[in-house]
Parts: structure tokens; sequence; C-alpha cells
């Protein structure tokens, strides 16, 4: 049985969040063009519950801010009446756990997510502060042409 499946989602960020203050700031990082990261505030292309224990292995080693992109749907949204928790790829071998503003409609259909990679634990990757969009918008709020 793995733990983190039954902790409180600000226990789970908090944890996470300790591991990534930890870490070592690396001098150079390597983001490649066809993956979900970015430094700073940015959207890479986004990763999918299928190559997203891919990334993970890849993901960049440093405490600056990094941005991680998701196509995915939703599998899980709750509040705690401030901080919305939504979560994707249950059922997978690495899950997401957004911390957002509001929740997001459990619908079967893919959205795009991204946020600040907050940490990455044991199956679990945490985006805080992270946003939802519909997956036929561009996060940057024009129309896709290609959804």
């Amino acid at each position: 049985m793995n733990p983190t499946r039954h902790l409180h989602p600000a226990a789970l960020a908090a944890s996470l969040l300790a591991g990534v203050l930890a870490a070592p700031a690396a001098a150079q990082q390597d983001y490649p063009a066809d993956g979900p990261y970015r430094p700073g505030e940015g959207f890479g292309t986004p990763a999918t519950c299928e190559t997203l224990p891919h990334w993970v292995a890849r993901a960049p080693r440093t405490a600056d801010r990094v941005s991680m992109t998701l196509r995915a749907p939703v599998t899980d949204s709750r509040s705690d009446g401030v901080l919305a928790y939504v979560g994707f790829c249950d059922g997978s071998p690495v899950r997401v756990l957004c911390v957002t503003y509001a929740e997001a409609a459990v619908t079967g259909a893919p959205v795009i997510v991204a946020g600040g990679l907050g940490g990455i634990g044991e199956g679990i990757v945490l985006l805080d502060p992270c946003l939802v969009y519909d997956d036929g918008t561009d996060p940057d709020g024009d129309a896709r042409a290609d959804p």
C-alpha cells in the first residue's frame, strides 16, 4: 500500500516542498524542447499520464522555479474552502496533485494543467501553484488550432 494515497493534500504538499527546498540549485539545466519542463514560468510540450514516469525520471534538479505542463483528464477534485486540490492520473504509476484556487470538473475529457513543480515524491508530482485550462485553449489564452 502506498502511504501517500491517504495523506491529506496539505500534508502531502508540505512534505514534497521540504524535499524541493533541500535540492541544490544547478548552474545549468537541460530543458528538452519536447519535454513538459520549462525554467521559470512557461509552457512545455505537455506530458501525459503514460509519458509521466519517463519525464519524472528526467526532472530538473534545482531549487529554481520550474514549470511543468500535463495533458490529462481530471480524476479527483476537492476543496478545503480556501484552496482546491485537483488530481490527475489516478491508477497510473505517477499521479499529479495540482494546488489551485478552484475545483475542476471530473468529466473524463482531457485538460491542460500547468504550474510550478512543487516536488516529486514516490509516485506523485506536486504542481503548486497551478492552473487548469480547457484542452481546446492555449494556456496563453488563444484558441488552439490543433486540439
